[in-house]
């Protein structure tokens, strides 16, 4: 199939990419063909997110989006910042980059699903439920677009009865809108060089619950941010309470993937975070709604890759445009977005290009420089402040410094120190976490949270998470990192258990069936030997109020 534009993922960037391209073309009553290809069974299934929004990106797409009825009903009215001890907390300084006045706290599922019927009455294709498993590459080493995956075929990759062949969908620019760490744009960075040699990202693991609560306890439109317990002080992130409308709050635990010690839960500390004081209170007498987890980038502006390619271009989270100090991504998403589609819209009406050489997207990458990297560059040195021996200490003191005075005017740049796999250290190093069971009404055990999340596959299908090497985590993982997969996945997709065929001994488990696509494992593998791939399309979470 061909067109003019592909855009791979059904988010906040590729949206309004596809919403942006319509528009320039109807404004000048020029025709462009624009298709979205979704993995999730529906747009917005596969979305989570905290989430309070700056609103700059969505009035340049609709100036009128309230009389659109765009579902922002909550505004942001107060901020608080608390550092929790193991019983209190305690109220700390706000910083400037965290206020969120003019903001709206929203469901992003539901944004990003009302943006989906915005793209779809401006005449945008989107096939929902069909996930891009390869890309396709011309003679000439340009993109020229994407096939989907093959369904229909079972766990020993034979076709079934239901086997349906995948697509070709062709473009004359492709724009890769996958969200943090997306399967295809991994293997594009590598592939085509796109990060300089010893360049990495980063990533943060954000689990969330959303809870319905006692109405004398709600304060519709309060932000609570907090630092401290649950994770120690070598340990980057941090909790966010949101109370959005109709008595319901969001709340979560972010934790930096770049964490040490291989005994840590990042579920289990999420746990522990809801049973502090301060948070169980709130949530007493209510119940949970959904929850969910996923990867965030948060490597910041050193962490950026180069954004365009002869064929295509790199926008929204899988480029890596989350401002970690504000807490926020959606608005650089959605303004990559529309940057990448004015580029495209110019390239290939206005300019006639992209039938007799690959197009190149340069002039997108020079509008990120003078809107999003401008604001990403400012705070370019709070994030690695948290590395140093004094760890979220002196990771505050400069945060503090650097946001309230410096501004970034400084003449130095700090680096992250290792990617994040690399970053966990032997079990050794480290004594095991005593992590509390469940209490089964604010904490609970990872399978009934799971059981929140919706999330299906198809079970005679291919194992989606692919071992490069079948040995590595009995041979490696398990004796030196005391099988760390079983506790950085957020949804219990990984266990060693007891190997019948060989007593006294383990094997390595996955069940599949539980993942609900956040990408952990394919970022935190210390061996590195574990490949997210695409599922059928449609399979994964079906998120509701995220």
């Amino acid at each position: 199939m061909e067109y003019d534009v592909v855009i791979v993922g059904g988010g906040p960037a590729g949206l309004a990419a596809g919403i942006r391209l319509k528009q320039q073309a109807a404004k000048e009553d020029k025709e462009i063909n624009v298709v979205v290809i979704e993995k999730g069974g529906e747009i917005g299934a596969h979305t989570l997110s905290g989430a309070c929004i700056e609103v700059g990106p969505l009035e340049e797409l609709f100036p009128d989006w309230k009389a659109q009825g765009a579902p922002l009903n909550q505004p942001a009215l107060h901020d608080q910042m608390k550092y929790l001890t193991k019983n209190y907390a305690l109220p700390m300084p706000h910083p400037p980059q965290m206020s969120n006045k003019g903001n709206y706290i929203v469901s992003l599922s539901n944004v990003v699903k009302w943006l989906g019927e915005k793209a779809e009455e401006l005449g945008v294709d989107i096939f929902p439920g069909t996930a891009a498993s390869e890309i396709i590459y011309a003679d000439d080493g340009s993109v020229r677009g994407i096939a989907t995956n093959d369904a229909g075929v079972s766990k020993e990759f034979k076709q079934k009865a239901s086997y349906t062949p995948g697509i070709e969908l062709h473009g004359k620019v492709t724009l890769f809108a996958e969200g943090c760490h997306g399967s295809l744009t991994k293997g594009l960075i590598n592939k085509l060089k796109l990060r300089k040699e010893g360049q990495f990202q980063t990533y943060g693991l954000g689990i969330k619950e959303v809870w319905e609560v006692d109405p004398e306890k709600h304060s519709p439109g309060d932000i609570v941010h907090t630092m401290g317990y649950p994770l120690d002080y070598k340990t980057y992130g941090g909790g966010f309470i949101y109370h959005m409308e109709d008595n319901k709050i969001s709340l979560g635990l972010v934790v930096g993937l770049d964490y040490q010690n291989p005994y840590l839960s990042p579920y289990k500390e999420f746990q522990r975070f809801k049973a502090h004081p301060f948070v169980t209170n709130l949530l007493k007498g209510g119940r949970v709604l959904s929850y969910g987890a996923r990867a965030l980038t948060e490597g910041g502006v050193q962490s950026l890759p180069k954004l365009f390619f002869p064929g295509g271009a790199l926008i929204g989270d899988t480029a890596g445009f989350v401002n970690v100090p504000k807490i926020k991504g959606t608005h650089n998403a959605m303004k990559s977005g529309i940057l990448a589609a004015d580029s495209a819209y110019k390239a290939i009406v206005s300019d006639g290009l992209g039938e007799s050489a690959p197009i190149v997207l340069s002039d997108y990458e020079e509008a990120v420089n003078n809107t999003i990297r401008k604001e990403l560059y400012e705070v370019r040195n709070v994030r690695p402040s948290f590395h140093t021996p004094l760890g979220i200490w002196g990771g505050m003191m400069w945060s503090g410094l650097d946001t309230m005075f410096l501004k970034g005017r400084v003449p130095f740049t700090f680096q992250h120190p290792h990617p994040d796999h690399a970053m966990t250290q032997p079990a050794a190093m480290h004594k095991p976490i005593d992590y509390p069971k469940p209490d089964n009404e604010i904490t609970f055990d990872i399978l009934t949270s799971v059981s929140r999340t919706g999330t299906n596959h198809a079970e005679d299908q291919p194992v989606h998470l692919r071992l490069k090497d079948q040995t590595v985590e009995i041979r490696e993982n398990l004796p030196v990192y005391a099988g760390p997969e079983q506790r950085f996945c957020p949804a219990g997709v990984y266990e060693y258990v007891d190997d019948e065929a060989n007593p006294g001994k383990k094997r390595f488990q996955i069940n599949s069936q539980n993942c609900i696509h956040c990408k952990t494992c394919d970022i935190k593998d210390p061996a590195q030997n574990i490949d997210w791939t695409v599922p059928e399309g449609g399979g994964g979470p079906q998120y509701v109020d995220t």
